[in-house]
């Protein structure tokens, strides 16, 4: 059964919403898991094939248990949900945890098959350098938000928003020694394709290389 727990954030990728009319939600931005991007892409975007289940490890048949330390509004944790994967979601910012929190409602009541997805995704509110110490799945993923692009009109506007939301990730380096501190298998660092390596962690294990996006994977040899 889906679970939300409200405990003491976490940034967000290029996740889809909307912005209605009537202006509800954080500034504006309603979350849509079942229409849209996030349900097309969870449709029709190749499933496990794809460039972060594979860097998530669902490969060969396995599924991996996982925490997104970095939910922002969820599109990548119901992409693994919906391949069968439990999925934890931490986020820091109170305003996206609530558009997360009412999106897995909405999504939960939309029809037996989504809500099937939804129950495996477990969101907690808190900052997952804190939340870390005391969870452990074999996979943690971790998107923080990414450096400004020199071209700014290249630049989302959705993702402005959230900008505009939840500020810069300056804490990305002690978010990544908690992840690969708690993680059982790996760590996937999701980040932009052409920018500089995080400066202070490790040389990836190996690299899965999109066209705009890469994931970093750190495997975490010798742990349980």
């Amino acid at each position: 059964m889906n679970q939300t727990t409200c405990w003491s954030r976490s940034q967000m990728g290029n996740d889809s919403m909307t912005e209605p009319a009537g202006g509800s939600g954080a500034r504006g931005l309603v979350l849509d898991f079942v229409g849209g991007p996030v349900g097309h892409r969870s449709r029709f975007g190749g499933g496990r094939g794809q460039h972060l289940p594979r860097a998530a490890g669902f490969i060969n048949g396995n599924t991996p248990t996982v925490i997104d330390a970095t939910a922002g509004l969820g599109r990548d944790a119901f992409l693994l949900a919906s391949l069968g994967g439990h999925i934890t979601l931490l986020e820091r910012s109170p305003e996206v945890h609530q558009l997360l929190k009412d999106g897995l409602s909405a999504a939960r009541a939309a029809g037996p098959d989504v809500a099937e997805v939804v129950a495996r995704m477990t969101l907690i509110h808190g900052d997952a350098k804190f939340l870390l110490s005391s969870l452990k799945a074999d996979v943690v993923i971790v998107d923080p938000m990414h450096p400004p692009r020199k071209k700014s009109s290249l630049v989302k506007k959705e993702m402005r928003l959230l900008r505009q939301l939840v500020g810069e990730d300056s804490d990305s380096l002690e978010l990544m020694h908690a992840a690969l501190a708690a993680a059982r298998k790996r760590v996937v660092l999701k980040w932009p394709m052409h920018a500089d390596a995080l400066a202070g962690l490790p040389k990836p294990s190996h690299q899965i290389l999109g066209r705009t996006t890469r994931y970093d994977v750190f495997m975490c040899h010798g742990h349980s």
